[in-house]
């Protein structure tokens, strides 16, 4: 059985996930709230995963295979938008689906991914980033733009294939960083 998880429910889920308890949680209101709280500490998967890399002695988180599978449906779906992201020609609509993709790919991992305690805690500063570009690609912060959630998702990808031992992703993601480019071009 596949189960879908509304985008307030999932950013709810990691933040009790991410917290370790409920209390904490309920003490950060909503999950709105919640990724305010990520945004404004910058991109938790690469900082906090770097710093736990070196717990580990450079070895990489493991990994399953619904884990495996979504992620690349992920990087899949990013780069076939990304040229188009680079250039400035992506569209809202183009945007709105792009995050429609990546949202239903992270549902489809929460739901189904089986990584010991340490792995799982760490995946979810990925999927919250995940999470959060997804928003910003959809327009969900008038002080970001579209172009800014291709970049937290950007950055997402490539710690996930960083930290996480998965061959299909040890490669940065294609291409050069949305971030990068100017913004001078229409989002």
């Amino acid at each position: 059985m596949r189960i879908v998880l509304p985008f307030t429910f999932a950013m709810a889920f990691l933040a009790v996930l991410v917290s370790g308890s409920v209390a904490v949680a309920a003490e950060t209101g909503t999950a709105q709230e919640h990724s305010r709280e990520h945004r404004a500490h910058g991109d938790a998967s690469a900082a906090l995963i770097s710093n736990l890399e070196l717990q580990r002695d450079g070895r990489r988180w493991p990994t399953d295979a619904p884990l495996r599978t979504g992620m690349a449906n992920i990087r899949t779906a990013f780069e076939t938008d990304h040229p188009a992201i680079h250039a400035g020609r992506q569209t809202d609509a183009q945007y709105d689906a792009l995050a429609g993709k990546i949202e239903a790919e992270v549902n489809t991992i929460v739901a189904n991914c089986k990584l010991p305690a340490e792995a799982d805690a760490q995946l979810h500063y990925v999927v919250g980033d995940l999470l959060q570009g997804v928003s910003l690609m959809r327009g969900g912060d008038p002080s970001k733009t579209r172009h800014d959630g291709a970049h937290r998702v950007h950055v997402a990808l490539n710690a996930y294939g960083k930290y996480f031992d998965d061959p299909a992703s040890a490669e940065p993601s294609k291409g050069n960083d949305p971030q990068a480019q100017s913004h001078d071009h229409a989002h």
